[in-house]
């Protein structure tokens, strides 16, 4: 069965974006092997908000994705590069998961992680704290949220930025 990795990017004080949105704070790191991340997925899942800020900057889709938005509001015949889901959440991920190919990256928003984190849908989160404090914003976790056991499988330190990755299973 493959897995479902929340991965994000968040502030050091658990922000993964400003008040608007903003991602302006997040450094870049040369040594972070894009290309190494992106190969481990052949799958995007994520929620409508993240999914219009996707195509505000030009990546409505990635190249050999699928991508999955979840949304109440999106017509699919005006997405036809996407596939989009409006309720059948633990149908679509039970045939994603199912389904023969690589792990499963649920992307962007904080909405969508409690969503499939309440269902018990997340095997992993992957965690690139930023060295930034934004004192307000979009949170890692909004309220009101279980609480959860991880348990951290790897980390790496990237020197020239000050980026901690950090892996962790759920218990």
């Amino acid at each position: 069965m493959r897995k479902i990795c929340y991965g994000v990017v968040v502030s050091l004080d658990g922000y993964i974006a400003g008040p608007n949105g903003e991602d302006d704070w997040i450094v870049k790191d040369p040594d972070i092997d894009f290309g190494e991340m992106f190969a481990r997925y052949d799958t995007l899942v994520m929620g409508r908000k993240t999914y219009e800020r996707m195509v505000k900057a030009g990546y409505a889709t990635m190249a050999g994705m699928r991508t999955v938005v979840f949304s109440k509001t999106m017509r699919a015949a005006e997405h036809p590069a996407v596939t989009v889901v409006a309720n059948k959440l633990e149908e679509t991920v039970s045939e994603l998961r199912s389904a023969p190919g690589k792990d499963i990256w649920l992307f962007g928003g904080g909405s969508l992680f409690r969503s499939f984190l309440e269902k018990g849908f997340v095997d992993e989160v992957e965690v690139g704290v930023i060295p930034a404090l934004l004192g307000q914003g979009i949170p890692l976790l909004r309220p009101p949220a279980s609480r959860q056991t991880l348990k951290l499988t790897s980390h790496q330190v990237y020197r020239k930025s000050g980026i901690v990755k950090l892996t962790y299973a759920l218990k």
